[in-house]
């Protein structure tokens, strides 16, 4: 299982359940990854989606607290556990977001593609766990930077070693 995200240079990754910073270029690396695989996130990031539709191309896992809660084109699960039994081909599963579910599963994650962007967003209220002061967590690679809408980023990839 590997997860995605984009951080500002304090972990932020959100404000008022919405993205922090437009990256097309980064928009593009994320389908590029998570095409045809699985992702898993939350009802809220669902919500926060153009019309509050599933991602195209991928398998949809929501995890809610209402279990009765249906939308078209996802699979809605209650719990982590019942998340990752069917999400179960864990090399194509992807965690998404929120903040809550990137904390429950980060230790479970081989990797993370993180981009890294080289500003502080204003008025941040969701945040990424600092992989810079996680044990077990190195940097496998950094790419060149980026310049996109006046700001400057990093795609930043870790691989857990604890597992």
């Amino acid at each position: 299982m590997n997860a995605i995200v984009v951080v500002d240079q304090n972990w932020a990754i959100g404000k008022d359940n919405g993205l922090l910073f437009s990256l097309p270029t980064d928009m593009k690396r994320f389908r590029a990854l998570t095409m045809g695989g699985t992702v898993l996130l939350g009802r809220r990031t669902l919500d926060s989606f153009p019309g509050g539709r599933p991602l195209p191309g991928r398998r949809n896992i929501v995890i809610t607290r209402d279990p009765a809660f249906q939308r078209e084109g996802v699979v809605s699960v209650t719990s982590l556990a019942d998340a990752l039994e069917a999400g179960s081909d864990l090399e194509h599963l992807w965690v998404i977001g929120g903040g809550s579910i990137y904390t429950a599963l980060l230790s479970r994650c081989k990797r993370v593609y993180l981009t890294k962007v080289d500003a502080a967003a204003q008025g941040a209220d969701t945040f990424f766990p600092n992989l810079d002061k996680l044990p077990g967590w190195e940097v496998e690679t950094v790419s060149d930077p980026v310049m996109e809408n006046g700001v400057t980023y990093r795609f930043v990839d870790y691989i857990n070693k604890n597992i």
